[in-house]
């Protein structure tokens, strides 16, 4: 990496005012074979707490940017992220 490009990499800080920390990973990552209406009903947990979290733009932004393939980020799901790419 050179050092133009750890200079302007942006600081993931914000992780840690999340409001998922306090939540658990249940919510926002997929156990293997999970039944699609489980997988509804976690997603939507997933995003209420999201709905409130005070670095929703800074997570959504850095799961689109990243290409983040697993979990809800910044509210959006898997599918959601996908389908704005």
């Amino acid at each position: 990496m050179s050092l133009l490009s750890e200079y302007t990499r942006p600081t993931l800080g914000w992780r840690f005012r999340g409001s998922c920390r306090s939540a658990g990973e249940f919510y926002f990552f997929a156990p293997d074979d999970e039944p699609s209406h489980v997988r509804r009903r976690r997603e939507a947990a997933a995003k209420r707490i999201c709905a409130s979290c005070p670095v929703l733009t800074e997570c959504r932004t850095h799961a689109m940017l990243s290409r983040e393939r697993h979990g809800v980020w910044g509210g959006l799901s898997e599918r959601e992220r996908r389908t704005r790419r």
